[in-house]
């Protein structure tokens, strides 16, 4: 039987190469089976180290509810209409025994947001050193060092302020090496055809981290104490290393049992796309609109979407008044619809490109301006949905989850318009996240005195000097 896409020359019309190279150029007619591919067993993998990574990263957003003395902040968040108390008294006795710490609400901003000071330091180093040495060690040993980190938190936290804030600002410098090496490695292993697929599995990994870390962290808290959280994820991502650098290899060329027609179809499918050039064209880049349309894309999104991830937590403790075990599972509703959402339109996305022939460019606009505008529309409707609590999960998760559609939109976009200088070189791409990473830590203590009201991203950060004679 032929491919639904004839092997041919490129269409006529402007867009005509640029468009989507590989559905004219595909060299075969079948694709390699997917089942135990080794492609698909590197996407299986990374999809475990992100989900371990965000583990790490979002395990001190439900701990510190439950490490700080909730005394200290309760004149402070009193100053503002906060939401009435709505659980029911819960019959399990909460575990008490962790040691508690007398930290204001600026002081835990800081330590939230000390974690992107060290993400950004490393992530346009990492583009440089994965493009020439390959992603594999860097991103294995970038995810073993945050969960050797990640098991020390206790004892940072009882040296004090200045102890924690370094050391998760080190577990940023770990993660910031991950996203960068992920992708030098999906320039040589991702077919064009199935790189939506792929790179969506891989990442989905991170909203499934999500979706289970925040639920499971409040249920460590509730009944054990909260320095067990920081154990059990380090202890997984320690094991997550070892089977990493045992199964995976930076390139089919190296791997040990792939199998040779499907190392064939990879090589195959991708010598048209990567060339042996190392140099960086700054210049044209610098004049790419496309370029530039994928920067802003990548920076709103990132700053809205690390903001959520960072603070929601805090929201559900502070203004919607949830203990800390409906907070944890409360929390994840919206990162399980994204990680859905992003696996489906994974798919979508190379159905609609191989089997319906949509060009590449139309998928990823359509994709782009769902996963924009959807999400826009409703953390701009939960500003006004006062304490209905119902309305702020929903409109949340709603928002969170149509987020997922940029996962086969502008995310991957810059594989589709320079595959070889994106990825090979890969220090720009690294950089992309860089400015929206940069801001997080200032939506977390851009005050003295923080004040949650309900409103727009769930946290709404008074950016007015308090008065000093309090």
């Amino acid at each position: 039987m032929k491919s639904p896409v004839p092997d041919q020359t490129p269409s006529d019309g402007e867009e005509g190469e640029d468009r989507t190279p590989l559905l004219q150029r595909a060299p075969r007619a079948e694709t390699a089976p997917v089942c135990c591919s080794a492609r698909y067993n590197l996407a299986f993998l990374a999809f475990f180290g992100f989900f371990v990574l965000y583990s790490l990263r979002v395990n001190l957003s439900v701990a510190l509810v439950d490490m700080v003395d909730s005394n200290t902040t309760a004149a402070e968040n009193r100053t503002v209409n906060e939401c009435a108390e709505h659980a029911a008294p819960i019959k399990v006795l909460h575990n008490r025994t962790g040691k508690k710490y007398r930290w204001d609400a600026e002081t835990q901003g800081w330590i939230l947001g000390s974690f992107f000071y060290g993400y950004i330091i490393t992530q346009i180093p990492a583009g440089y050193v994965a493009s020439r040495s390959g992603g594999k060690l860097l991103l294995g040993f970038g995810i073993l060092g945050t969960s050797v980190f990640t098991l020390f938190t206790p004892l940072a936290a009882d040296f004090g302020v200045g102890a924690l804030v370094a050391l998760r600002a080190l577990e940023g410098l770990g993660e910031g090496v991950t996203f960068p090496a992920m992708h030098a490695m999906w320039s040589s292993w991702a077919p064009p055809l199935e790189r939506s697929k792929l790179l969506s599995i891989s990442y989905a990994g991170a909203q499934l981290g999500t979706v289970v870390s925040l639920p499971l962290s409040g249920i460590i808290c509730f009944y054990m104490n909260w320095t067990y959280v920081f154990y059990l994820f380090g202890i997984v991502g320690i094991i997550w290393f070892i089977l990493w650098i045992w199964l995976v290899s930076d390139t089919p060329e190296t791997h040990k049992t792939i199998s040779p027609y499907e190392k064939e179809y990879i090589l195959s499918s991708l010598r048209n796309q990567l060339s042996s050039q190392k140099s960086v064209p700054w210049t044209p880049m610098l004049k790419s609109l496309a370029l530039w349309a994928i920067v802003v894309a990548h920076f709103s999104y990132n700053w809205t979407f690390y903001t959520l991830l960072t603070l929601l937590p805090t929201y559900m403790k502070e203004v919607l008044r949830f203990n800390i075990q409906e907070n944890g599972f409360l929390s994840a509703v919206p990162y399980l619809g994204c990680w859905l959402c992003m696996i489906l339109s994974g798919q979508a996305a190379d159905n609609l490109r191989a089997k319906w022939n949509f060009s590449t460019l139309c998928v990823r606009r359509v994709f782009s301006l769902i996963g924009m505008i959807g999400p826009a529309v409703f953390l701009v409707a939960a500003g006004f949905i006062g304490c209905d609590y119902s309305l702020a999960v929903a409109f949340l998760t709603i928002s969170t989850t149509l987020g997922g559609f940029c996962s086969s939109g502008f995310s991957i976009n810059h594989l589709d318009i320079a595959p070889s200088t994106l990825l090979e070189n890969g220090k720009l791409f690294s950089a992309l996240p860089l400015l929206s990473t940069y801001l997080v830590p200032f939506s977390s203590h851009c005050s003295p005195k923080v004040k949650y009201k309900t409103g727009l991203l769930g946290i709404t950060v008074d950016t007015e000097t308090e008065g000093t004679n309090k």
